[in-house]
């Protein structure tokens, strides 16, 4: 009985251990810190689960090079294989994106996806704009870039040349281009299709030979816990800025109408924003100038200036606004601020501080209506002869009234012209 046993926990543990375990995530927005810590935490829960292999969807615009290097040099130092699968139809590997396909042991596309385009955006011309060649600034930082393309496809016996093109020209290919110019290893369009293709799938890892063995394998999801949702919703530069002005506005609302409510929700969003800001590149300049343009319309509303602190304040939120990020440091244009995004948010802004200023001064004009001073061209009867003194009874009330164009008989109606002494000084209507 104990041999029987013994057996057959043997072949079950056996059977186990013939069972592979393929490690699967998603990256699926732009190239951040929070999308680079995620990839290393994946990468080492992978390896400490014993996965065979490490699978990641990739469908990215770009993002930012200090990041793409990090991931890159992960990848090439992966303990597990890796295998970066730019799908389904319609994905993208762009820009920063193409060095981490680049970079994968076995690199794969679907159809209907495309790769390349790796230019940094702020050396890319505009359109109908010839680059400057000559630039040394340019050269330098180019063939930089260009270097750290060539670098990766030598690592992985890729083409040099076009993942030179990637970066010197531009240049993007569909995914059949790609396999044919050795940028990729295999197409699939579907996951379970490249899984199929990588069983028994050969390839050289530190001089030695790996066979691949994916059939009958364990899935297992890795996917971002809350924390690297939130933190990854605030990467995107238009919901930091939107943050930021809705933040910055709401407590300055609260300040002026304590208790309406608005100061809590400000708060949230305002240090949501800072949190964004710290995975960001801030330009400290821009943050100032969007400050100085919400104190100089706040400003306005008290002093009489009749909307020329609101103008320079528009003018200066306009100016932070587009610098707020550092863009040269980004290379996908997916991480920059929505021009239709700044112009939106500073035309409501500017709208709810024009409505605010106009009408203040419409209620200054407006003549008094309480008190001694609201009593000026109120219209009532005459209670009494007016011979020159006696009651009359303006807005509910009785008052001593003396008149100034002659007796005033009971009955007869009255205009209020001023106040002496606590008197009313009157007129016939």
């Amino acid at each position: 009985m104990f041999s029987l046993g013994l057996g057959v926990a043997l072949a079950l543990g056996q059977s186990q251990a013939q069972t592979p375990l393929i490690a699967y995530a998603e990256l699926d927005s732009s190239i951040n810190p929070i999308t680079k810590d995620f990839l290393l935490r994946v990468i080492s829960e992978a390896h400490r689960d014993n996965a065979a292999l490490l699978l990641i969807r990739l469908d990215t615009p770009g993002g930012l090079l200090e990041s793409t290097k990090d991931m890159v040099t992960a990848i090439l130092n992966a303990p597990i294989p890796i295998v970066i699968w730019v799908g389904p139809a319609g994905a993208r590997a762009a820009s920063a994106g193409a060095f981490i396909t680049m970079a994968a042991d076995i690199a794969a596309m679907a159809e209907g996806t495309n790769i390349g385009s790796s230019t940094p955006i702020s050396l890319a011309p505009s359109e109908g704009e010839q680059p400057d060649k000559d630039d040394p600034a340019r050269k330098k930082i180019l063939e930089f870039v260009a270097s750290e393309s060539r670098k990766i496809a030598e690592k992985r016996g890729r083409s040099k040349e076009w993942a030179e093109k990637f970066v010197l020209e531009g240049k993007s290919l569909t995914a059949h281009e790609a396999l044919e110019n050795n940028i990729i290893n295999l197409i699939a369009n579907t996951r379970e299709a490249l899984l199929a293709r990588l069983d028994g799938y050969e390839l050289q890892r530190d001089g030695q030979t790996i066979r691949l063995q994916t059939s009958g394998g364990a899935l297992k999801v890795y996917e971002r816990n809350i924390k690297e949702q939130v933190m990854n919703y605030l990467a995107d530069p238009n919901v930091v800025y939107l943050l930021l002005t809705i933040g910055i506005y709401a407590l300055i609302a609260e300040f002026f109408t304590p208790g309406f409510g608005v100061g809590i929700g400000g708060a949230i969003c305002l240090l949501l924003a800072l949190l964004g800001l710290q995975v960001l590149p801030l330009n400290v300049a821009g943050l100032a100038f969007i400050l100085l343009g919400a104190a100089l319309m706040v400003i306005d509303i008290f002093t009489p200036t009749h909307l020329a602190l609101t103008v320079g304040g528009v003018i200066s939120l306009l100016i932070g606004s587009f610098m707020l990020f550092d863009i040269k440091s980004f290379e996908a244009p997916a991480l920059s601020i929505s021009p239709i995004n700044i112009f939106v948010t500073v035309g409501t802004i500017t709208a709810i501080f024009v409505f605010m200023i106009t009408k203040g001064l419409l209620i200054q004009r407006k003549p008094p209506v309480t008190g001694k001073e609201g009593m000026i061209g109120a219209v009532g009867t005459a209670r009494d002869e007016l011979n020159p003194t006696g009651m009359v009874f303006v807005q509910g009330e009785y008052w001593l009234a003396q008149a100034i164009d002659g007796p005033i008989k009971p009955g007869e109606s009255i205009r209020v012209e001023r106040i002496e002494n606590g008197k009313l000084i009157v007129r016939r209507t």
